[in-house]
Order: C-alpha cells, then structure tokens, then sequence
C-alpha cells in the first residue's frame, strides 16, 4: 500500500505515507451503550492496561496456562489477580497525581532491581542496598514507602555453615 514499483524498481511512496499519517495514533470504537465518547475511550484503554497487566502478571510467576483442581484455589487466584489489578490501578493514580507517567514494564523493571544483601565485613554485618534506578523512588514515594539508608548495620545475624559471601 505504501510502495510503488516503476520499471521493475521498488520505493516507497512519501506522499501516500504522509496522506495515510494523519491516522497515526488514532483508533475507531464501536459500542451499543449510551455512554459519551470519551467514557468509552477511558474505558477502552482501562481494558487495554487490563490485557497488558495480565500478561506482564503471567510472565512474572510463569503459570501459562494455569490449572487448578478446587474451587478455592481457582477463587484465590482470581482474586489476587484483581487485588494485584486495584494495587496497580492506585499506584498508577498516585504517580499521575505527581505529574509521574510510567509504562507498567519500566515500573516493574525498575522495581525488580531494587535488592537488599547481606555483606559481612569481619565480625560485623551490614545490609546493602541496591541504588535506585528510573521510576523506583518515585514509585516508592508515591506507595508512601520509606526505603532504608544504602548501607546499614545489620542487628541480630548469625552465621550459618550454608551463608556464603564473596568479597572483592
């Protein structure tokens, strides 16, 4: 559609690309509610973020496809799906009340990187913390989650034969 041949040549046409981008970023609803055309845009791209979180959420505890032999346990995976659906729902809410705009895929990726490590240095242990990365303090600040210093004394660890640690 957006190529021409001429004399056994291939190109593509600017001026059908350029006829063709005033459609860029532009999607057609058709409904049988009564609803006005914006409410059904903001729910459309909920349905879209709803698509989009289910499929980040199966990647994550890598259940495709998920089988389950009682109710309550169908039930119970129903329901952390949706309780997962509203958390993300409000966070995402709280960072747009920040002026915070995050893809799910970058806020979990920035979220992922954040650890804590046990380190020993001699006879004292400490607990390190990754740095933060992209959107995590924001997130953390927007979920009124106070994050730990990034290095501090850890309180009350014993040294077990199965610990081990590496220092460089």
């Amino acid at each position: 559609r957006f190529l021409k041949v001429e004399k056994g040549a291939v190109s593509i046409d600017p001026a059908r690309v350029k006829a063709e981008a005033r459609f860029d970023g532009k999607y057609v609803l058709r409904t049988n509610t009564e609803l006005p055309a914006a409410e059904v845009a903001v729910q459309y791209k909920r349905l879209l973020l709803v698509e989009q979180f289910f499929r980040a959420a199966k990647s994550l505890i890598d259940t495709r496809p998920i089988f389950h032999q009682w109710d309550a346990t169908i039930q119970g995976h129903v329901f952390c799906s949706f309780l997962a659906l509203v958390l993300l729902d409000e966070l995402k809410r709280r960072l747009a009340q920040r002026g915070v705009e995050a893809e799910w895929a970058d806020l979990r990726r920035d979220l992922l990187a954040l650890a804590e490590v046990e380190v020993r240095d001699g006879d004292h242990w400490y607990l390190l913390r990754t740095a933060l990365q992209g959107t995590a303090g924001k997130v953390c600040q927007a979920a009124g989650v106070s994050l730990p210093p990034p290095l501090r004394p850890r309180e009350n660890v014993v040294p077990t034969e199965n610990r081990t640690f590496t220092t460089n």
